[in-house]
């Protein structure tokens, strides 16, 4: 039952990605590429779904690599009026060549900065939407690869509590949580790296992992839905 229960909560899991996860994503990158220059007038009004530009100055920088405890960051501030961070994912290319009191040229959509420049290098910050779709449908399609693979190893047991072979954790489901983890870190990577249809990833990942489910299986065994 404990399975069971398990493979629900990452189906949950899945269908949230799916239904919602990544529409969101997707829609937010779509709309920052249709964002434009903010005119005076948006800017008096605080309109947040344009683009607007802000001349910053750097109070301090942090950078530090040390595994998951890794910062690259950049405090800057507007006059003395307003102050804030801006998170960066490595030294470079702009990060690392910012000291206390540079001039910098910051792009802000929907209250967040997303890119800072500064004398034409220019460095993306965390809050930039980007176009992974792959990546969220590889984490979906993993929950979902994991909700089945727990039902149908439940569900044997729950039924043939006294001989659930080879629905057992040794060494068929070991094997196959391993494998369905690989292919959905193996195809969802490359699929963010090549940038091809997010729809791409589920398409090859569910496939190879119902053939590996077919393949770790021992022979002579008994067939169950999956």
């Amino acid at each position: 039952m404990l399975l069971i229960l398990l493979s629900l909560a990452s189906a949950a899991a899945c269908c949230t990605v799916f239904a919602w996860w990544l529409p969101s994503d997707g829609k937010r990158y779509q709309d920052y590429r249709a964002a434009e220059p903010c005119s005076s007038r948006e800017l008096t009004r605080g309109d947040t779904d344009c683009l607007s530009t802000w001349h910053l100055t750097v109070q301090k920088t942090v950078n530090r690599t040390a595994g998951k405890d890794s910062v690259h960051e950049a405090t800057l501030r507007y006059r003395d009026s307003w102050r804030g961070t801006a998170s960066f994912g490595g030294t470079g290319p702009l990060l690392e060549r910012l000291g206390p009191g540079d001039r910098v040229t910051a792009t802000a959509w929907r209250g967040e900065i997303v890119v800072v420049d500064m004398d034409g290098v220019r460095q993306d910050t965390l809050e930039m939407p980007r176009d992974e779709l792959q990546g969220n449908a590889a984490v979906g399609v993993l929950a979902g690869l994991l909700a089945a693979q727990g039902l149908v190893f439940g569900a044997v047991r729950a039924v043939r509590a006294s001989d659930h072979e080879p629905y057992t954790w040794e060494p068929y489901g070991r094997r196959l949580l391993l494998t369905t983890v690989t292919v959905c870190l193996g195809v969802g990577i490359p699929a963010v790296w090549t940038g091809v249809p997010w729809w791409t990833v589920p398409a090859v990942a569910v496939p190879l992992t119902m053939c590996a489910a077919l393949w770790f299986r021992p022979a002579g065994t008994p067939q169950v839905a999956q």
